[in-house]
C-alpha cells in the first residue's frame, strides 16, 4: 500500500492544497513562513489520526477510543484563525488517496466486504468537535463504505506505519526514543526466569530498608497524627520493572566518550535522526512506512548533509519518504514532480528546474542556467578541447553541448574543485570532473569528496597506460599540434628530451630548456592553450590511438548521466 496524494483545505495557513503527488521521495521546497512546514504537519496530522485513531463502525465519528482525534488535531491551533470567527464549526479536510496492491484488494473484500478499484481516497474532516472519516468516492458505493470506517481505518493502520521526525532534534529526542527501544526489548527479557529470579532477590534486598523506611516515617507522623497505625513505603514490581527499562543512557564515542547532551547541535541531530530511523523501521514490521522529516539538513555540516541525502535515498527505496527543505541538494531532479513548490499559503509539483532555483533563491551563471550536467575541467584549455572532442565523439553529447544540457566549466586549477563543485550543486545541477592524473589532481578530488561534494562515481582521470603521471595533454596525438609550437617557439618536439614516461608538462618543459628555451608559468599557459585550440580544430584526428581510453571512458560516463533518470530534469 502507498500514498499516492495528498489534500489540503483549511489547515493552518493553507487554504487549499489540491491533490499533491507523493511519491517514493517528495521534497517541499519554498521560502520561509509560506507554509511547507503546514503541509507536512497537516500530513501528520492525517496519517496520526488515520493510523492511531478509532473509528466506531456505526457513525464514522470518533468517539471514546483509545486515542482521542484532539491528540493529534486542535481546532483552535488548526483550523485557519482568520476563519474562526465566521465560522465557528468550520472544517479541516484532509484527503488521503491510496494505492493497493492486487493482493490487497483481495484482501480490502475480504474484510470489508466491499470492492476498490484499487485506489482508496479517504477524506477528514476535522473539527472544533467532531472528526469524520470517510472513503471519498462518488455515489453509493461511497457512502456504503464510510459506513465501514472503522474496519477501512484498521485495514489502513495493519499496512501502513507513519513516522514524524521534527525540525527540533535534540539528545533528549534521541533519548526518548532510545528508552522507548530498550523498554520493548526488555521485555522480552522480562519472560526470562532467570531475570525474573533476579528482580525477586532485588525485591528482598530492598524490602528490610523499606520496612525500617517505613516503622521510621510512621513514628515521625503519629506524633501529629495519632490515629495512624502504619505505614507503608513500597516498589510496585511494575514499577520495579520499568525503572531497570527506563535508566538508559547514550554515551557517543568519537574518540572522547561523552554522553550524547554534551555533544554539539550536529551531533545530536544527526544522532536523533538516525535512532529515529531505526526505531521506523523496526516498528514498521513489514508494513510500508511514511517517513515525514522536517529540514533534516539543519544544524549539519556539508559533508553530513551529503551522507544525510544519501541516507534518505536509501530509505525512499524501500518506504515514502516527505521532506521539507531549504537545501539545494535535497532537490530530485529524477522527477520533477517530486519537488512540491509551497509558495503563498499554496502548494503544486514543480515545473521547472528554473522555478526551483528562484523559489529557493539559487543564482546560477548564464552557462548554468539550463545545464543539467556539469563537467570540470582543471583550466580553460581543458575546456576548449574537451568541448570539440566530446562534440566530435557522440551525437548525444554534440546535442547536449549545443543545447547547453552539458556544461563544460574550467576550474582555474584543480585546488578550487571543491569550490565549484559547491556550486555546481547548489546550482542544483549534476557534477561531474575530469582532472589530471597526478598529485595535484587527487588531492583536489580528495578535498572534495571529504567535504561530500563528490563520489568516486563522479570523477575520471586521465589515464594514459604505462605512465606513472599523466595528464590531459598526454592523450593527444603529438602531430595535431607539433607545427603550431614549431612555428610559434622555434622548437622540435623530436628532440629526445621531450620522449620518456613522465607527464607532458614535465616533458614540453625539458623539451624547451633542452633547446635554450626559457620555460614559465606565462610559456606554459600560452603553450598548453595553443595545443588546446590545435586539438578542437581536429576533435577527428587529435587523440592518440594508444592513449585515448580514459576519453573515452569520459565520454560514456557523460552518455550514462544524460540518459539515466538520475541526472535528467525539464529544464524550462
Amino acid at each position: 500500500m502507498d500514498l499516492v496524494s495528498f489534500t489540503v483545505q483549511n489547515y493552518r495557513s493553507i487554504t487549499k492544497a489540491h491533490k499533491l503527488p507523493i511519491e517514493r521521495s517528495t521534497i517541499l521546497v519554498g521560502p520561509n513562513n509560506e507554509g511547507k512546514s503546514n503541509i507536512l504537519k497537516a500530513l501528520v496530522a492525517a496519517m496520526q489520526v488515520l493510523t492511531k485513531g478509532r473509528f466506531p463502525q456505526a457513525t464514522g465519528a470518533i468517539g471514546q477510543g483509545r486515542f482521542h482525534y484532539h491528540r493529534f488535531f486542535e481546532w483552535e491551533r488548526d483550523f485557519p484563525i482568520s476563519l474562526q470567527a465566521k465560522k465557528l464549526n468550520g472544517e479541516s479536510v484532509l484527503i488521503l488517496e491510496f494505492r493497493l496492491t492486487d493482493e490487497e484488494i483481495e484482501e480490502f473484500k475480504e474484510e470489508t466486504k466491499s470492492s476498490l478499484n484499487g485506489t482508496l481516497p479517504i477524506r477528514l474532516e476535522l473539527g472544533p468537535k467532531k472528526c469524520e472519516v470517510k472513503v471519498s468516492k462518488k455515489g453509493p458505493g461511497g457512502q456504503a463504505l464510510s459506513r465501514k470506517s472503522d474496519k477501512i481505518a484498521a485495514f489502513v493502520a495493519d499496512r501502513l506505519d507513519f513516522d514524524y521526525i521534527p525540525a527540533v532534534r535534540t539528545a533528549r529526542s534521541a533519548q526518548e526514543i532510545v528508552d522507548e527501544m530498550v523498554e520493548r526489548e526488555l521485555q522480552a527479557a522480562e519472560s526470562n526466569p532467570e531475570y525474573q529470579a533476579s528482580l525477586n532477590r532485588i525485591a528482598e534486598l530492598q524490602q528490610p530498608i523499606l520496612d525500617k523506611l517505613s516503622e521510621a516515617i510512621r513514628g515521625t507522623l503519629v506524633q501529629f497524627l495519632p490515629a495512624i497505625r502504619g505505614v507503608n513505603v513500597q516498589i510496585q514490581t511494575d514499577q520495579r520493572y520499568r525503572a531497570f527499562r527506563r535508566s538508559s543512557e547514550i554515551i557517543v564515542d568519537d574518540g572522547v566518550p561523552t554522553e550524547l547532551q554534551y555533544k554539539g547541535d550536529g551531533a545530536q541531530s544527526l544522532a536523533a535522526l538516525g535512532i529515529m530511523r531505526h526505531a521506523s523501521e523496526r516498528g514498521a514490521r513489514g508494513r510500508n512506512l511514511v517517513i515525514a522529516a522536517e529540514e533534516p539538513e539543519s544544524h549539519l555540516h556539508p559533508k553530513a548533509i551529503h551522507a544525510l541525502k544519501e541516507v534518505i535515498q536509501e530509505l525512499a527505496t524501500k518506504h515514502q519518504v516527505v521532506i521539507t527543505t531549504h537545501c539545494p541538494l535535497f532537490v530530485d531532479r529524477a522527477k520533477l514532480t517530486s519537488n512540491i513548490i509551497v509558495n503563498k499559503s499554496r502548494a503544486r509539483p514543480a515545473k521547472s528546474i528554473q522555478e526551483i532555483r528562484d523559489i529557493l533563491g539559487v543564482r546560477s551563471s548564464d552557462n548554468l542556467r539550463h545545464a543539467e550536467l556539469v563537467l570540470l575541467v582543471e583550466g580553460e584549455d581543458d575546456r576548449i578541447a574537451l568541448s570539440a572532442l566530446l562534440g566530435h565523439s557522440s551525437v548525444l553529447l554534440k546535442q547536449a553541448l549545443d543545447q547547453g544540457t552539458i556544461a563544460v566549466d574550467s576550474l582555474s586549477g584543480g585546488a578550487n574543485l571543491a569550490y565549484k563543485a559547491g556550486l555546481v550543486r547548489d546550482a542544483l545541477c549534476a557534477c561531474h570532473c575530469f582532472l589530471d592524473n597526478d598529485k595535484a589532481g587527487a588531492d583536489a578530488f580528495e578535498r572534495a569528496r571529504v567535504q561530500g561534494l563528490l563520489t568516486d562515481a563522479d570523477v575520471n582521470y586521465s589515464v594514459c597506460q604505462g605512465m606513472a603521471e599523466s595528464e590531459i595533454e598526454d592523450m593527444y596525438d603529438e602531430a595535431a599540434y607539433e607545427s603550431v609550437l614549431t612555428n610559434a617557439y622555434r622548437i622540435s618536439l623530436q628532440c629526445p628530451a621531450f620522449k620518456g614516461k613522465k607527464k607532458w608538462s614535465s616533458r614540453m618543459q625539458a623539451a624547451f630548456e633542452n633547446q635554450g628555451k626559457k620555460w614559465d608559468d606565462r610559456i606554459k599557459m600560452d603553450v598548453k592553450q595553443r595545443v588546446a585550440e590545435a586539438v578542437a580544430a581536429i576533435p577527428q584526428n587529435a587523440l592518440n590511438t594508444h592513449k585515448r581510453s580514459a576519453f573515452d571512458a569520459l565520454a560514456a560516463a557523460l552518455e550514462v548521466r544524460l540518459q539515466s533518470g538520475h541526472d535528467k530534469v525539464a529544464t524550462e
